[in-house]
């Protein structure tokens, strides 16, 4: 049996190392952190200077309000923050940040650094972390939060942490993420000292552009709905531009990144008749609410958030996402049916084809009978190319086709008549009612009358019904 260990309360460094394990995952959560801050002080312009993928070094630079000198060492203190003052305050936060515990946790894991200065300093001091020093510092109206070898003092940690180049690539999207939700603020980051993103102030349309590309604007439609006190706003991206990862999908909740099961389920119900398998969607959506029908206290990296009532949100997420959709739909079927050309609208290129190529066959094919072209179709006819070689005119009266009254010959206006010469034969018509061959003239009948003198000799006449009766 192990012996029974007392209770103690534990030092105060290794709470905040403990903190630090949920606040502080890799240096793109120490970037977050310093950006929020940033952020928070009203910083027009923020500059992230990186080494080694930030594992080396990470300085943030902004041009905020600063911090005054007397409260400069409560900024590296467990819980201490100039955001909140009361549970009300909580219930209703809308900074980027409010728990007052990223910069003890971050200076618990790593060798860090504040120099900052206030509007009405003469100049700025400089406060060290591991020793609490405070010196005179040269720069302008801001601060500047420096973070060396980051979890120097926790090697376990350090060897969870990728290569450097995959953790540049978190460090440029946890700048990104900031970036398309305040396009207002410049952003500049820096990596071994060459320029490597640079996001400067503009609309908000401009910010999307700059961080997601023009692909990601032409294959994307306008999404804006307002439902009672909240709004849905932002861009959805069309079935055809979906991709195979979930890396183009931005959800902000009053303007703060967050990754929430429940958006990401309205946005794919939104997507259920249009977008199947494993294919992602492409959004930048932004949830405007009241901030006391939101609870950002939920994680520590406040990444995640908790609605009063999640059925609205979900709801108003996934119709603003099928408003938009369906308006796409609807605008690329119009285009469409503009770019259809109307039947028979080039029948008269077609007939006039027709007729040259028919003469030309005609021509050689039969100089008595020349080609000619048969008629326009109507528009409610496919237009059809048709030409045909004339017949002669033997095969035309046989045939039933019409006679030169009722189309014009080729031989009209030349005085030769294409059936003077043709023995056509009588056409005898039935009667019905007598079953019996009537016609203007009398039948013809042959006898055989008696044998005369000459056994061989026989006689045909013709009788009448008329020559009968005498």
């Amino acid at each position: 049996m192990r012996p029974r260990r007392t209770i103690r309360e534990l030092p105060d460094e290794l709470i905040s190392q403990i903190a630090a394990g949920e606040v502080v995952e890799r240096p793109a959560s120490v970037v977050r952190e310093l950006v929020d801050n940033a952020l928070d002080a009203g910083a027009s312009q923020i500059t992230v200077k990186l080494m080694a993928g930030g594992i080396r070094q990470i300085l943030v630079e902004d041009d905020g309000c600063g911090i005054p000198l007397e409260e400069l060492p409560l900024a590296l203190r467990r819980h201490a923050t100039s955001k909140i003052r009361s549970l009300e305050d909580l219930e209703s936060v809308g900074t980027m940040g409010f728990r007052g515990e990223a910069l003890a946790a971050i200076a618990s894991v790593s060798d860090a650094s504040i120099a900052s200065r206030t509007g009405d300093a003469a100049h700025a001091h400089r406060l060290d972390a591991r020793s609490g020093e405070l010196s005179p510092a040269a720069r302008s109206v801001g601060t500047s939060v420096e973070v060396r070898e980051l979890f120097f003092s926790t090697p376990a940690r350090r060897k969870f942490l990728k290569s450097e180049a995959t953790e540049l690539a978190h460090c440029l999207e946890s700048v990104r993420r900031h970036a398309l939700s305040r396009p207002d603020v410049g952003f500049s980051v820096w990596h071994e000292g060459k320029l490597v993103e640079q996001l400067r102030p503009g609309s908000a349309s401009q910010r999307l552009q700059d961080v997601l590309g023009d692909t990601f604007i032409e294959t994307s439609r306008e999404v804006d709905l307002q439902i009672g006190p909240m709004r849905v706003h932002g861009r959805a991206g069309l079935p055809d531009a979906a991709r195979s990862r979930a890396d183009w999908q931005y959800c902000y909740v009053n303007g703060r990144y967050v990754r929430d099961k429940l958006i990401s389920h309205g946005v794919r119900s939104a997507y259920e008749d249009v977008l199947h398998g494993s294919r992602q969607p492409t959004y930048v959506l932004f949830i405007e609410i009241d901030p006391e029908r939101v609870d950002v206290n939920v994680h520590p990296t406040k990444i995640e958030v908790r609605f009063r009532d999640s059925r609205e949100v979900h709801q108003a997420v996934r119709k603003a996402v099928e408003s938009a959709l369906a308006l796409s739909r609807a605008g690329q079927a119009k285009a469409d049916a503009s770019h259809v050309t109307p039947i028979g609208a080039d029948a008269p290129a077609a007939a006039s084809t027709g007729a040259a190529d028919a003469s030309t066959v005609g021509n050689s094919a039969d100089a008595a009978a020349p080609a000619v072209a048969w008629p326009t179709p109507t528009h409610q006819q496919n237009t059809l190319p048709w030409t045909r070689v004339q017949d002669s005119a033997p095969e035309r009266r046989w045939a039933g086709w019409p006679t030169a009254a009722e189309q014009p010959s080729a031989h009209t206006g030349t005085g030769i008549d294409p059936f003077a010469n043709l023995n056509l034969p009588r056409v005898v018509a039935a009667n019905t009612e007598l079953d019996e061959p009537t016609d203007a003239l009398p039948p013809l009948s042959v006898t055989h009358p008696p044998v005369a003198s000459t056994p061989s000799a026989f006689a045909v006449s013709l009788s009448t019904p008329e020559a009968d009766k005498l």
